[in-house]
């Protein structure tokens, strides 16, 4: 049997979920897991739900009998195949921890991705690249020739049909133009627990704090620099007798932990924009499973 996803964003009303498990019963499906939120604040609605297709309806007719029903109540929806890998272009400078340990997951098979290339403004990580079969693409930025990089970029992006980047630690600022292109479609993890200490140093900041918790947070990336909804964090503790350079060695580990959780409810459709905030729907069951893990 087929295992399809279908989300739903619309206005609160009442019936939405009578309305859509209707739907699911007349064409042969049944719902494997489920989750809602009303937005009591924002007057917002949303929904993900998991299901098999149990007679053999395929997407095409979901989505051409469900047209009705999104009318009704204005949803933006849509059908999604869980089985289709979405396809993926990571970014990365010289801090290789958040892209090994991506490449890592997605060889296992843990990381259910298609990464169709890796873009680097530097030569370092070619080999490990190419040694993973992935194209490797060096496209170097500088003040003088930002916008042909940028064009290069995305010219990338149209030639692999990349639905979403993910900057691993890549240290370049994108233009306003790439960031509202790319709307909801880049992912960036920040090496600070934003919104405090923002730019390039922050566990310098924090040390200078002297703070008791640092952390990381990936988040969608926005014209505003580190200001995008935000999709995942996570925090380590540490103490007076550590050192600036220990927080780094620290924060490593909970970036690339944090990235990749991020990553995973990004591709299987669990993030919700809300404003300037996301919901962030938990993981259906299974879905963490490998069969080359353990």
């Amino acid at each position: 049997m087929s295992k399809y996803a279908l989300t739903v964003a619309c206005r609160s009303t009442r019936g939405i979920v009578a309305a859509i498990a209707g739907y699911m019963v007349d064409n042969g499906c049944n719902i494997t897991d489920s989750a809602q939120f009303d937005d009591m604040q924002t007057g917002n609605f949303f929904m993900r739900v998991s299901f098999t297709s149990e007679e053999g309806v395929d997407l095409d007719a979901l989505r051409a009998g469900f047209e009705e029903t999104a009318k009704k109540f204005d949803m933006t929806w849509d059908f999604h195949d869980e089985a289709l890998k979405m396809k993926v272009i990571i970014m990365v400078s010289r801090f290789g921890h958040c892209l090994n340990d991506l490449l890592y997951r997605w060889r296992i098979g843990a990381l259910p991705i298609d990464i169709v290339a890796v873009i680097s403004n530097h030569m370092d990580y070619q080999k490990v690249v190419v040694n993973h079969d992935i194209p490797f693409h060096c496209i170097k930025v500088t003040k003088e020739n930002k916008p042909q990089a940028e064009a290069a970029i995305m010219q990338v992006v149209e030639d692999t049909g990349a639905e979403l980047i993910v900057l691993a630690r890549y240290m370049q600022i994108l233009s306003d133009r790439m960031c509202k292109e790319m709307s909801g479609r880049i992912i960036n993890i920040h090496h600070s627990f934003l919104p405090s200490f923002k730019g390039a140093n922050p566990y310098k900041q924090a040390f200078q704090r002297g703070v008791k918790l640092i952390g990381a947070t990936s988040h969608y990336v926005t014209a505003d620099l580190d200001e995008g909804p935000i999709i995942e964090q996570d925090i380590v503790r540490v103490t007076h007798a550590q050192s600036p350079e220990d927080y780094v060695s620290l924060g490593r580990d909970v970036e690339s932990q944090v990235l990749a959780r991020a990553i995973h409810a990004h591709i299987h459709r669990r993030v919700f924009l809300n404003g300037n905030k996301t919901v962030v729907f938990p993981a259906s069951p299974g879905s963490y499973a490998s069969e080359r893990m353990g």
